[in-house]
């Protein structure tokens, strides 16, 4: 049964160090709270997955959580690098980081391969790409059926996958609305997935083609309005351009880094996400 705990509590119940933990979101319901959460746990060695590593695996990088990075891109959306990620490849700093790459295809096809249960996903891909000659954990196998050639990746089953929505019901029930990633499959290709919400509600009210995560897949909901800042959340608020602007000139330097983790993070807790979009309600 799913259950509706503080953010805190729920962290600390389901995820440990050395887990392989999934954050997902595609430009639009980000799960920041969530990984701030975890940074202020204390568990380490993580292995990361994410379609689109930006500012908050950047900040779980540089706080020296991570142990491997599983993506499909990595960059400051509309801005540029990901410095602490680069810091961490190029010079080990704060530790070495270990990092498969692939593409969004694949990725894609890796969850809802670990969605059905299935132990790897095959695309047509990678053809005249360089990623397969980089990363041994893209292969080539032959079609029984047609004799075609094509690709294979393994399925992506991480121990907990953690998505912000806009609405839980009280039976446990999430909406997701706008775009739309992967939170779906990584849900369901999770032991556990974890939710945070901005608000809970009687009904959730949704149209039939609307994403909607039953509770059966759902280990434990967390109300944390504005939990997806600075990226944004249909119907609720905006995306926070100048804090995507700020992040690039904050993670160009360690000093300045870990000076702003210690004051925006560590010293924080889960209700300073609904300050700080306040002014970004629409």
């Amino acid at each position: 049964m799913t259950k509706f705990q503080p953010l805190s509590t729920a962290i600390n119940e389901n995820l440990e160090s050395g887990s392989f933990v999934a954050f997902e979101g595609f430009t639009h319901l980000i799960p920041y709270a969530a990984a701030h959460e975890t940074i202020r746990s204390g568990v380490k060695d993580l292995t990361l997955a994410r379609m689109t590593p930006d500012v908050i695996y950047d900040q779980m990088i540089g706080m020296g959580i991570v142990k491997k990075l599983i993506f499909s891109y990595a960059g400051n959306p509309g801005v540029g690098l990901l410095r602490r990620l680069r810091d961490a490849v190029e010079n080990d700093w704060p530790k070495p980081l270990e990092i498969e790459e692939h593409s969004h295809a694949a990725m894609a096809n890796s969850y809802e391969a670990g969605a059905s249960n299935l132990p790897m996903a095959i695309l047509r891909g990678y053809q005249g790409a360089d990623l397969i000659n980089v990363n041994p954990r893209i292969k080539t196998i032959e079609c029984p059926f047609s004799g075609e050639y094509l690709a294979a990746v393994p399925a992506l089953k991480p121990d907990v996958s953690i998505i912000h929505a806009q609405k839980a019901d009280i039976n446990g029930n999430v909406l997701v609305e706008g775009i739309i990633g992967v939170q779906k499959q990584a849900a369901l290709a999770a032991d556990k997935a974890l939710v945070t919400v901005e608000e809970v509600v009687l009904d959730l009210g949704s149209h039939p083609n609307a994403c909607v995560i039953p509770s059966w897949a759902i280990s434990s909901i967390s109300v944390v309005p504005g939990g997806a800042h600075p990226s944004y959340a249909q119907g609720y608020y905006e995306r926070d351009n100048s804090t995507y602007l700020e992040w690039d000139k904050i993670s160009s330097d360690r000093n300045a880094f870990s000076e702003w983790m210690q004051t925006n993070v560590l010293d924080q807790s889960p209700e300073i996400f609904a300050e700080r979009v306040k002014h970004l309600r629409e």
